[in-house]
């Protein structure tokens, strides 16, 4: 499937090929953290089909629990996190945010992880009462 997307400030825009039909939801804290919110959602592209068109991306490693690295690649303008991949030597793949992507609607969950550390109520969101615009 072919996306494209941005930041939210329109520094950054992008485009990829992505496949639909892995994307997962993490609730590591790590990204809980780093999105500012209790999980985050990827769709994955390989590096070749993945194509930076506009602006310039500031890079920050993190060091995960496990030990390995991964590239947190966000614009530099505004903050918005676009992709992660793993550093070093060979083929990347990239973890897309979904929330970037203008098909976003369309990129439903397929499978989620570390949810040993998802919060409680991330479950049960159903049950929450609803507001459909801020006011």
């Amino acid at each position: 499937m072919k996306i494209d997307g941005g930041c939210h400030c329109g520094h950054i825009t992008y485009r990829a090929e992505v496949d639909p039909e892995y994307v997962v939801v993490c609730h590591c804290t790590d990204c809980q953290t780093l999105s500012g919110s209790a999980y985050r959602t990827v769709v994955f592209a390989a590096e070749d089909a993945f194509e930076l068109l506009g602006g310039r991306l500031k890079t920050y490693v993190k060091t995960a629990e496990g030990g390995s690295k991964r590239a947190q690649n966000f614009c530099p303008e505004c903050g918005s996190h676009i992709y992660a991949t793993g550093v070093g030597d060979g083929p990347k793949t990239y973890g897309i945010r979904v929330g970037t992507a203008r098909q976003r609607a369309e990129l439903r969950p397929t499978k989620q992880f570390w949810c040993r550390s998802a919060q409680d109520w991330v479950m049960d969101l159903g049950a929450v009462p609803r507001v459909e615009m801020q006011s």
